[in-house]
């Protein structure tokens, strides 16, 4: 079971991976026509091209900031779930934190309506949530 609660996990690192590729595939094709890296000010960052490139393009870099912050919780919690014993149900629940972290990455990438956005976020958290309670009670109870 242990390999089974990894496996989301490990897809969504290399969604994370997936996510960086597109940005950098949209972005530097529209930094290359407003003038190239070259051009960009020395100790630059992502925030810069706020306002600078067109939203459609700088949203894939927002989505990639999000699978920096909040995943990082679920990578703990699985590994403690992984290390302490996972049921099908913390299985099922990480799984479903992955699909909706893969929906809400193209949704917000490409159409970014906040409201349908918004509930991706709060589904994912939820499922977030209990996995953090799973592990929470899988490590009380030892």
């Amino acid at each position: 079971m242990q390999a089974q609660i990894l496996t989301p996990a490990a897809v969504l690192v290399l969604w994370s991976i997936v996510m960086l590729f597109w940005m950098a595939g949209t972005r530097l094709p529209a930094l290359k026509r407003i003038g190239g890296l070259g051009k960009a000010k020395p100790g630059g960052r992502g925030q810069d091209l706020e306002g600078v490139l067109p939203d459609e393009i700088n949203w894939k870099a927002h989505n990639y900031a999000h699978l920096m912050e909040q995943p990082t919780l679920f990578y703990a919690t699985v590994v403690i779930l992984a290390i302490m014993g996972p049921t099908a149900l913390d299985v099922a629940l990480a799984w479903g934190y992955v699909v909706l972290r893969v929906v809400h990455s193209i949704w917000q990438a490409t159409v970014n309506r906040v409201p349908v956005r918004f509930v991706m976020f709060v589904l994912s958290t939820l499922c977030l949530a209990a996995l953090a309670l799973r592990a929470l009670g899988a490590t009380l109870g030892h």
